[in-house]
């Protein structure tokens, strides 16, 4: 962070615990008088910059683009699941996501396309935070970070630890590049989102569905799917079926969105994640 960028960033935080003064707290949010302030200005910033261009984004960029600018970000981030898988003892799993990034890597052309998912290749997806809990580290708070969005105190700091691992972080890229790359990975995160904005806009406290929502899917990922069946199976990131083809034009042959990906060779232009099990959720 330059020192030019230090007093704004002091006064948005300023802002944050101004507006929230008289916020009480909620039993297991300690911190929700600093979180609600900074969820404002998030999704101030959201609702005018994020969510206007990845809307844009997912409406004039064709899905095949779309999807293979998704499967390089997901490929070059893939280091970090396998350096977790190995720290948490899952070495069948380590020695799976490893041919499937390879074979990506390879075959895939950088991981553009993503044959590991045609070949029975699941896409896992852990992180320095779920090793964390995995051995018995409790999360701690929720806190709502700046710019970042939902994390909990054993979280945030652990996101520093997988950059270390994230390819988008350690190739050796010019500074036009590395931009481009943080913009992309950014864009492609938020047009996966879309379609769960109005599920929070008609929530009654839109901050606590979003907190709520966050952490039973983050306990949900640390256990590995094995949590109290009153815990329903969180949100997923894609966007469903019935919107993603509502929001493609239909091809011009007259097949609906998607009918080509499904009966593609194995090095299609499918997303990474459509064929990862239901328990392993992005």
């Amino acid at each position: 962070m330059t020192a030019r960028a230090l007093p704004g960033t002091a006064l948005l935080l300023l802002l944050a615990l101004a507006g929230c003064a008289t916020t009480p707290a909620t039993a297991g949010d300690p911190l929700e008088r600093w979180n609600r302030g900074v969820y404002r200005i998030n999704d101030a910033i959201d609702r005018g910059v994020l969510k206007p261009v990845a809307t844009r984004y997912r409406r004039h960029v064709p899905q095949v683009i779309r999807t293979g600018v998704s499967n390089v970000l997901t490929n070059l981030a893939y280091p970090t699941t396998i350096v977790n898988d190995l720290l948490q003892l899952k070495l069948k799993d380590t020695v799976s996501d490893l041919g499937r990034f390879a074979l990506n890597s390879t075959l895939g052309l950088g991981g553009l396309l993503d044959p590991a998912s045609r070949v029975g290749l699941a896409r896992n997806d852990e992180d320095f935070g779920q090793t964390l809990g995995r051995w018995g580290v409790p999360p701690g708070p929720y806190l709502m970070l700046p710019l970042l969005g939902p994390s909990t105190l054993r979280d945030a700091p652990a996101f520093a630890v997988d950059t270390q691992t994230d390819l988008r972080s350690q190739l050796d890229l010019k500074t036009g590049e590395r931009a481009a790359v943080a913009v992309l990975s950014v864009l492609d995160g938020r047009a996966s989102l879309l379609s769960l904005d109005d599920s929070i806009r008609r929530a009654f406290d839109p901050y606590a569905f979003v907190r709520d929502a966050w952490l039973q899917r983050r306990e949900y990922k640390v256990r590995d799917g094995d949590v109290p069946d009153e815990v329903a199976e969180p949100w997923e990131d894609e966007p469903l079926p019935e919107e993603e083809e509502a929001a493609e034009p239909a091809d011009p042959a007259g097949q609906p969105p998607g009918a080509a990906a499904s009966s593609s060779s194995e090095t299609s232009l499918m997303p990474a994640s459509a064929t990862a099990p239901g328990g392993r959720l992005r």
